[in-house]
Formats: C-alpha cells, sequence, structure tokens
C-alpha cells in the first residue's frame, strides 16, 4: 500500500508503507530485530532492552557494560537504529531511556 501528497511545486511524494502492517509496528517485531543485535552486545558485556513503543519511536535501555560506555551513543545510533530501520521500516528513530 502507498500514498502520495502533492508539495507546492506540484511533484508527487510517495511513501511506501512497511511491510509489517501498515505503519503500526509490534514489540515482537521489535524483540526479533533486537535479537539479531543482542550477540554483538553480549560478546562485549552488554545488552539492550526494549523499554516502549512511542508512536514510531523505540524507547531501549542499554545495559551491562553498554550501560556506561562512552560510545553508547554511537551502538545506539549507528547499529541499533541502523538495524531496526533496516528491519522495521516504519521505525523512525531509537532513543535510549
Amino acid at each position: 500500500m502507498a500514498w502520495s501528497i502533492r508539495d507546492g511545486d506540484g511533484f508527487h511524494i510517495c511513501r511506501a508503507l512497511c511491510a509489517f502492517g501498515g505503519e503500526n509496528m509490534t514489540r515482537e517485531e521489535v524483540e526479533t530485530a533486537l535479537n539479531k543485535i543482542r550477540p554483538a552486545l553480549q560478546a562485549d558485556g552488554g545488552n539492550v532492552e526494549l523499554v516502549a513503543l512511542e508512536g514510531n519511536v523505540v524507547k531501549v535501555k542499554l545495559t551491562g557494560a553498554c550501560g556506561g560506555c562512552p560510545m553508547s551513543q554511537m551502538t545506539l545510533k549507528m547499529g541499533i537504529e541502523k538495524i531496526l530501520k533496516q528491519e522495521i521500516p516504519s521505525v523512525e528513530a531509537v532513543e535510549s531511556v
């Protein structure tokens, strides 16, 4: 399914909705995607916990060694968020709580 709108210059902007049933994501889908990431985090003594889904924003908590790591924001944005967006196209952002 897709929808389109016309912007001020007359160009069509189309957006394909994700394959997971529209724009809504489920905890199960997010947990499945996080399970693909966890082995790498656990290898370094850390982990990630799903805290909440707020709209298309995933809220997570980095635990273990990842919780206090100075590179945790890089792990969050360039690792976890990147993979979640690939796996679940409706994910707009991943935030740490």
